[in-house]
């Protein structure tokens, strides 16, 4: 992964395997949870970019590495204990992905070109998604003789809500293109191309920096805890927090400064 850190308190989080197509090998499988851990509790992140170097986003997972694994396999002569062992990597794969929604820290998705497999699985996790007029998604996962299982199955029909599209997708394995996942709701923009795409999804995330990250992290957390649970219990999650974070000084200094039209207030690190 290359890290870096464009404007106050925005970092850029790219996708580092070109040579390989960004293809996630079990290394940036790792490099993935650990890197979205550390930002999670980096008082100077308050947004993050994600996208691929080179010239697509990703490949998806990295079938030499699933090679590698099936030898690993082989030298295991007991069904129990090679499922012992699966059941690790696929729990390090699905918590490898699920960082980027458990980070507080909103993450913005930038793709372009291809999308592929894990590749949508791990933008599924975004809260905001991006791609290029010439990106193209597929869920490959039933073409290779599996099924997706580090998020896409569970995420991608709460993001488009159509379930007759998303089985349509999944069991076919069709691609998609920018446009159409537009028009299916999974990104919000289409913009030309890359440099344009990440120029607006950094312009994005100094905006989102810009607000008091008391406010920007509990509604992400509100926001993603409703997902899987009834409205009032969202309202209970939400009650919980704000009871506490009402009394921050970042929605009184906000509040006056709307009152006094005195300009946006400067907010503390958290």
């Amino acid at each position: 992964l290359l890290v870096a850190n464009p404007k106050p308190f925005v970092f850029h989080v790219q996708l580092n395997r070109p040579n390989k197509l960004n293809a996630i090998n079990r290394a940036m499988w790792i490099g993935l949870k650990q890197c979205f851990e550390d930002l999670s509790t980096n008082p100077e992140c308050r947004a993050i970019v994600l996208s691929g170097e080179g010239r697509l986003f990703t490949a998806g997972i990295d079938l030499n590495d699933m090679l590698k694994l099936g030898q690993e396999l082989s030298e295991i002569s007991d069904v129990a204990r090679k499922g012992a062992v699966m059941d690790k990597l696929i729990k390090l794969y699905q918590d490898s992905i699920s960082s980027l929604e458990v980070c507080p820290k909103p993450v913005i998705a930038a793709v372009h070109s291809a999308c592929v497999g894990a590749g949508v699985d791990l933008t599924s996790t975004a809260d905001i998604r991006y791609c290029t007029e010439d990106a193209w998604f597929q869920v490959k996962e039933v073409e290779i003789g599996m099924a997706a299982d580090v998020g896409t199955l569970q995420r991608l029909p709460k993001i488009i809500g159509n379930q007759s599209l998303v089985r349509d997708l999944c069991f076919t394995a069709r691609k998609f293109s920018g446009p159409q996942a537009k028009e299916y709701g999974f990104v919000s923009e289409v913009f030309k191309d890359k440099e344009e795409m990440l120029s607006k999804a950094i312009e994005l995330a100094e905006m989102i920096a810009a607000n008091s990250p008391v406010a920007v992290q509990a509604t992400k957390k509100s926001i993603v805890y409703s997902l899987d649970h009834t409205n009032q219990e969202g309202l209970d999650h939400i009650r919980e927090m704000n009871k506490l974070l009402l009394q921050s000084e970042d929605f009184l200094e906000a509040t006056a400064s709307q009152l006094t039209k005195s300009g946006p207030p400067v907010f503390a690190k958290l």
